[in-house]
């Protein structure tokens, strides 16, 4: 008798071991086809580290002042200032560059932007600027260039705060890598090309630190364990399969 319990018990663990199988690496992201695999960055390694260039829906931050930014450096605010609000306590809206690459700022209007880096882009509107205020000064800056990253470290939007971040700020920023990460194989999907990074040796590291550019998504692969992620995602199914071989083993007592 107790051995036809265990055959029996052994026969019910076996559609388990099966739905183990199945269920094990299903959310692994960008997956390398027979068409398609990963690309070493080490190939890439000799890119010019290049400013970002204004494109169409881009979000930019604008800041005016005149006299060449005096206000800015002012070592003697108590003499310049007034109870008026300053521009430093106006809060900064932000300009759509439109489908045709034309943004619209108060006062000039319309002024082609789309294409420009953040230093052309500032010296054209202060050129516009110069017909109301003498000597103008503009900062602009992006609000809307982000990396996403995905996997082990959970899911993050890292906003690219400053030109030519790499990959090692990024993961950085999203608190990782942890101990469930692989860090051997990151990957960067980059509109249609994906690249394969190993930071676990200090050779990937110094090939693999890649910039990183607006739109970028890093996915990094967790550490698998096969036996917990099958009894996560049958847990249904063991709770009633453990239930019924109590009561076979109960009866048969």
């Amino acid at each position: 008798m107790k051995l036809a319990i265990r055959r029996l018990i052994a026969l019910a663990l076996l559609p388990v071991v099966v739905a183990s199988c199945g269920s094990y690496k299903q959310n692994i992201m960008l997956k390398p086809s027979e068409k398609r695999q990963p690309m070493s960055y080490a190939a890439k390694a000799g890119e010019l580290e290049r400013d970002y260039l204004i494109q169409k829906n881009d979000w930019l931050e604008m800041q005016v002042y005149t006299n060449r930014g005096e206000k800015l450096i002012d070592p003697m605010p108590e003499l310049t200032t007034n109870n008026a609000v300053t521009t430093d306590e106006r809060l900064n809206p932000q300009y759509l560059v439109d489908h045709n690459g034309i943004c619209k700022l108060p006062m000039i209007g319309e002024i082609k932007l789309e294409g420009l880096t953040l230093r052309q882009a500032e010296e054209a509107v202060q050129k516009n600027y110069g017909q109301y205020f003498k000597e103008p000064y503009v900062l602009l800056k992006f609000t809307n260039k982000r990396v996403v990253v995905l996997g082990a470290l959970g899911g993050h939007v890292v906003p690219l705060t400053s030109q030519n971040m790499t990959l090692a700020e990024i993961l950085a920023l999203a608190k990782g890598p942890t101990n469930d990460t692989k860090v051997q194989n990151i990957r960067i999907a980059r509109q249609d090309t994906v690249y394969q990074v190993d930071l676990s040796t200090i050779e990937g590291f110094n090939s693999g630190n890649m910039v990183m550019k607006p739109g970028d998504v890093v996915y990094a692969e967790p550490v698998r364990r096969p036996f917990t992620e099958a009894t996560r995602d049958n847990a249904s199914f063991l709770t009633v399969l453990i239930s019924l071989l109590t009561l076979i083993v109960v009866l048969n007592q």
